[in-house]
């Protein structure tokens, strides 16, 4: 069995300058969908390894890979049943190895998706905890008896649907599962738990990756007392509503934050860096994550951000966040993911205008962006007959929740059969949708695709320092334009508005426009932008 050494601080060229994932771009490979290397309609390693020159000529300087751990794949891979090996549907520790060399060699760093919430069902550890009360591991589970008339210990509801608890026969209890009853909930109260996932983090920097993104990061710790969660309110997002509870004790609890700052001590010794997936719609809880800014998350999912609609209530949120950070955090800005489905769908509604708005909003903010496979040619999100559902959420619920599928379905590299993931005579594991509207080979063909669009924003952010570190200032526009300042000599107009818009008193050049046929043209007193247009301009 092969292995790589974590590059060392010392050894790092780039030591003293401002870490990579500040300037850089994120990406987010779902390998189930990305391409599928040996013909069974699933992607794989091997797929995301030959896809590498993509990642390298687009320009992302690190990847995210979704679950790639053994798994009975009851929520694709976020029931882990070993935390320290690969999945064989995905490949071998060695092909784990391979990519992560062969990306490092094009300036691409890897990051795994830790989940350390809840395990599988089928892991060792709950296998043994539910083999009796007084079993090594019985402990490092969330466990509790009924209530007097044998109902459940709480109110506590499952985010996929129904009580939060399962009855154990063979216990006589009940064990909290905040998602499937396939994935029971950690006791992080249990310090075993910790000095476990201690040892899970620094196996996997010691064969050099370069970071994690932690799953459910906001919900670890549990209320030690299992009091009821709060009932939603009229007043709460809609979400809340939805859920009718604010998981107030069942997740989101302080105590959290004492894990994020251990494991910060850790991935600064790798250098490696932690993103959390922290699922909170209020801004100040999102900025308790980063603790002082320098010791508890370095990245964390912004998700009222991810929730809004391009324009004002967007800006507002931004604003919000760059007021409420700490001095020395950095902000994460992204649009789509595996669960929250494709931005030119809930964001832009496939339009073609908006998508390239959005992406320019999206690589030009103070902060990280995280891009979703797929973002850079404005992939939409592909409808999925019910017989073809594999999300666990959309098949427990109504018929009229399709769930999370339209935003899982794979990658369309070419105008062929299949899409180019797979081949002709495989079935993927979802349905593609129409494949010649967007695809890579096509885009990458036409310079004024959208494809190319990304790529030169992408450029432009390493190219321009204002773009990479800049501050971030909010200007006064007319209504309808969002407009900032980045840095000291770089403007961005986009214009939300479905009218044209004169934006006066601005002098400079026009580095990179949604209208590429705008690149490099001279402004002198105002610019006009049409209905969803965006400018980056140097106004030096």
């Amino acid at each position: 069995m092969g292995s790589l050494s974590a590059m060392s601080p010392a050894e790092d060229p780039d030591a003293g300058a401002p870490p990579w994932w500040r300037a850089g771009v994120l990406y987010q490979v779902y390998p189930r969908s990305f391409a599928d290397s040996d013909g069974d309609g699933h992607g794989d390693l091997g797929g995301v390894i030959e896809h590498l020159d993509h990642l390298e000529w687009l320009g992302v300087d690190g990847i995210w890979l979704s679950p790639i751990h053994p798994s009975p794949q009851a929520d694709w891979g976020y029931d882990v049943a070993d935390y320290l090996d690969v999945d064989p549907g995905f490949g071998s520790l060695e092909d784990l190895d391979r990519l992560v060399a062969d990306a490092r060699a094009r300036g691409i760093r890897v990051l795994l998706d830790l989940v350390p919430n809840h395990t599988s069902d089928r892991h060792p550890w709950f296998v043994d905890a539910r083999s009796g009360p007084d079993a090594e591991h019985h402990d490092w589970y969330v466990w509790a008896d009924g209530r007097s008339d044998g109902a459940p210990p709480n109110n506590w509801r499952s985010s996929f649907g129904g009580p939060a608890w399962t009855w154990d026969d063979g216990i006589g209890r009940y064990y909290l599962h905040n998602f499937l009853p396939q994935q029971p909930d950690l006791n992080w109260w249990n310090p075993a738990v910790g000095d476990a996932f201690d040892e899970i983090v620094r196996f996997w920097l010691g064969r050099g990756i370069a970071g994690f993104r932690i799953d459910v990061a906001h919900g670890l710790v549990k209320d030690r007392d299992l009091r009821d969660d709060t009932v939603a309110s009229e007043s709460d997002h809609e979400r809340i509503r939805k859920h009718g509870l604010r998981s107030d004790f069942s997740m989101n609890r302080p105590e959290v934050h004492d894990v994020y700052r251990r494991w910060r001590r850790i991935a600064d010794e790798h250098g490696a860096v932690l993103l959390g997936e922290t699922w909170v719609l209020d801004i100040d809880a999102l900025a308790r994550f980063y603790g002082d800014g320098r010791d508890e998350l370095h990245l964390a999912l912004n998700v009222p951000f991810e929730l809004s609609t391009p324009g004002p209530a967007m800006r507002e949120i931004v604003e919000r966040t760059e007021a409420v950070l700490p001095p020395d955090a950095w902000p994460l800005w992204s649009g789509s993911n595996h669960d929250a489905g494709r931005l030119a769908s809930h964001w832009c509604d496939g339009d073609e205008r908006r998508i390239r708005s959005a992406l320019v909003t999206l690589l030009t903010l103070r902060g990280s962006p995280l891009l979703y496979q797929g973002d850079e040619i404005g992939m939409v999100d592909v409808p999925v007959p019910r017989a073809r559902l594999r999300d666990p959420v959309g098949l427990r619920h109504r018929p009229d929740d399709p769930g999370r599928d339209a935003g899982r379905t794979p990658m369309p590299w070419t105008a062929g059969p299949n899409g180019g993931f797979s081949g002709a005579n495989a079935e993927p594991w979802l349905p593609l949708g129409d494949v010649r509207s967007a695809n890579v080979a096509d885009q990458r063909a036409d310079p004024g695709s959208i494809l190319h669009l990304c790529r030169d924003l992408i450029a432009l952010r390493r190219q321009r320092e204002d773009l990479a570190s800049g501050a971030y200032a909010s200007l006064e526009m007319p209504e309808g334009v969002w407009g900032w300042l980045r840095g000291d000599a770089t403007v961005v107009f986009v214009n939300h508005a479905d009218r044209t818009v004169g934006v006066p008193n601005v002098d400079g050049e026009i580095l990179i426009a949604t209208d590429r046929g705008r690149d490099g043209e001279g402004i002198a007193g105002s610019v006009k932008l049409e209905p969803w247009d965006a400018v980056v301009i140097d106004v030096r």
